[in-house]
């Protein structure tokens, strides 16, 4: 069982950033990733980072302003997001699923509670 806390959403203006965090217990041996939703629509891969931190991956919307990072020493995985952009608001949601990454939500083992980040000027 893997449990999932994140925090760290607010609201910004365009062009800000967030740093959203999760704190796991149990997750060593999965990949840590996480997916953005927006009202009426589902769950969208943004960012994922395989279980021994050698593999990322990026959607191409958020490629290059979304760095993902794990430290499993603080149970913790990152997403830190810069320039941010209108189309970027949402409910982030971070995962796990075990050992490689997943862009199927169907596929994903664990989810934390979500968080809104907002951007408006």
């Amino acid at each position: 069982q893997v449990r999932l806390v994140e925090s760290g959403g607010a609201s910004v203006q365009p062009g800000g950033s967030l740093r959203l965090s999760c704190v796991g217990d149990g997750f060593y041996n999965y990949a840590l990733g996480w997916f953005h939703q927006v009202p009426g629509k589902e769950r969208q891969a943004v960012s994922c980072i395989s279980s021994d931190g050698l593999t990322i991956t990026y959607s191409e919307a958020v490629k290059g302003r979304f760095p993902i990072s794990r430290h499993d020493a603080e149970a913790t995985v990152y997403l830190r997001m810069d320039n941010l952009k209108p189309e970027d608001e949402g409910v982030y949601y971070c995962e796990a699923e075990f050992n490689r990454c997943r862009t199927d939500d169907r596929e994903i083992d664990y989810w934390s509670q979500g968080t809104q980040g907002t951007v408006a000027e």
